[in-house]
């Protein structure tokens, strides 16, 4: 006899069922809470919304993300670390190719549900854009280059994702994630920005006698600048 589902999973699967046969928008939380056997209470211990319910592993994965970009190293290349926290996310819905095809054909159906996912999105470039703020701090454009390799490495992955999900979860999403993620790091050199003060000016420094003529110090200055 095969054991009982837990709670959570048994909540999502309940959800899924019914957005299939009547549609997300048709389904109330109520709908859910009796087909899966339980309260309402049940069902807003484990999610805040029926919104949360088809997206139900991106806080953990939001979680491990930000856990592991807090214990890299300044040895770490930065955007080589950013893009393997990305790659988090792609073994999230490669652990359950099935349920991650469904939520994508759904999410495409319910606009509320897009706007949902824009959001969560956006938390994980978040995520990715205050690491590499942190590691671009005091450097030349830092944070704007922070910022732009986050949005790179959102949209790369992305990109290649739901290139995957079309095709209902066939091929190798894994080396087509590596490759769009290769992209990036190609793109952005996968090493950090050069310090402001890599290259210093020239400072060049003349002194001549109060009340000589002008060209006698034009002069001056390009035998200075003639020195090498």
């Amino acid at each position: 006899m095969s054991a009982k589902p837990p709670m959570r999973e048994a909540l999502v699967a309940a959800a899924f069922q019914l957005f299939l046969e009547r549609g997300y928008e048709q389904t109330t939380v109520d709908d859910i809470v009796a087909l899966a056997g339980v309260g309402r209470r049940s069902f807003f211990r484990y999610f805040p919304s029926k919104e949360d319910v088809v997206f139900p592993d991106h806080e953990r994965c939001l979680a491990d993300m930000t856990a592991f970009l807090s214990t890299g190293g300044e040895e770490d290349e930065p955007v080589g670390r950013v893009c393997d926290a990305a790659r988090l996310v792609l073994r999230m819905y490669a652990e359950n190719p099935a349920f991650s095809v469904q939520r994508y054909r759904l999410t495409k159906k319910v606009p509320g549900l897009r706007a949902y996912e824009l959001s969560v999105v956006w938390r994980y470039e978040r995520a990715l854009a205050e690491y590499l703020r942190g590691r671009f701090a005091g450097r030349r454009d830092g944070t704007l280059r922070a910022d732009v390799i986050a949005a790179a490495v959102v949209a790369a992955h992305n990109n290649a994702l739901r290139s995957w999900l079309r095709s209902d979860g066939k091929g190798d999403a894994t080396a087509a994630v590596d490759h769009a993620l290769g992209l990036v790091q190609a793109t952005f050199g996968g090493g950090p920005t050069p310090p402001v003060d890599e290259r210093p000016e020239d400072v060049v420094v003349v002194v001549s006698r109060r009340g000589a003529p002008l060209w006698r110090v034009v002069q001056e200055i390009e035998t200075t600048l003639g020195r090498d």
